[in-house]
């Protein structure tokens, strides 16, 4: 595999290189897209402020909706790994509980990705095969349409603590369930991306950088065409590892009734997928 490559989200041919990226790596970089850098950047400093205090713990997750605050001991455990991940991290449903003079921010930002991601899943339909496009259902813009599924999530991995686990680091390789995740570059590097030959390739990280990468759900759909690639955030070393690392995944769902496949419901793959992770 190659380097990834930030794709012009203006360039005439965006569409075609980004879809090309996705069907190749998994992944897809853009810059020059709608979502500006200062809206991400006061949202890490908001967050970076929310996780350093014990506040955070009067947010504790709905065990049934599964929306607030996850601490670190209640961090994933990754597909076919023991160990849990070096991390903590926030569920922001639009509908869910946030702290208040956060919530408008997220909202803002929530809704305007919502709407980029409408456009990028247009683009990923445009430019997929006749015959791999007729086994999708509905239009894949429209899966998001009225989804109360989508999730925001606020990651938080804190500075190294000083007796770590063996094997433990801030995410172990894992897919994501979705079926596109949209990412803007986090604050310090990490994020790798397995090769075809196995390998880890580190994923771009200049901040302003959009990253997107194809989950789950959306390999499902296309019957493999798109391909849900495993990747991790590594452990900093030397200096680093007294920093933290604040990234804002979007992972977006369909409606539940969508139907991804002959197999499944995209319900009915997320039920599945959510008990793997919880071992039940």
């Amino acid at each position: 595999m190659a380097a990834l490559e930030a794709v012009d989200f203006n360039a005439s041919d965006a569409n075609t290189k980004f879809v090309e990226s996705l069907r190749e790596t998994g992944f897809g970089v853009l810059k020059n897209h709608p979502i500006a850098e200062s809206t991400v950047n006061t949202i890490y400093e908001s967050w970076s402020g929310f996780f350093a205090t014990e506040a955070k713990r009067d947010y504790l997750y709905d065990a049934e909706k599964f929306d607030g605050f996850f601490p670190t001991e209640m961090a994933e455990t990754a597909k076919g790994h023991t160990v849990k991940d070096l991390k903590e991290y926030y569920h922001f449903y639009p509908w869910g509980r946030c702290p208040d003079s956060l919530k408008q921010e997220l909202d803002s930002y929530y809704s305007e990705s919502i709407s980029l991601a409408s456009t990028l899943l247009g683009w990923v339909e445009q430019n997929t095969p006749a015959e791999v496009a007729s086994g999708f259902h509905e239009p894949l813009s429209q899966m998001i349409q009225d989804s109360e599924q989508s999730l925001l999530r606020v990651l938080h991995y804190p500075p190294l603590p000083e007796h770590i686990e063996p094997g433990a680091i801030r995410a172990s390789a894992h897919e994501d369930i979705n079926l596109l995740t949209i990412l803007p570059a986090a604050n310090e590097p990490g994020l790798q991306v397995k090769t075809r030959d196995n390998s880890w390739l580190d994923v771009p990280c200049d901040f302003g950088n959009l990253i997107i990468n194809v989950g789950d759900m959306l390999q499902e759909a296309s019957a493999g065409y798109f391909p849900s690639t495993t990747h991790r955030v590594i452990n900093p070393a030397g200096s680093d590892a007294r920093k933290s690392r604040i990234s804002l995944p979007l992972f977006l769902h369909p409606r539940p009734n969508v139907r991804l496949s002959t197999r499944y419901t995209a319900g009915e793959y997320l039920t599945e997928r959510l008990n793997e992770l919880r071992g039940t």
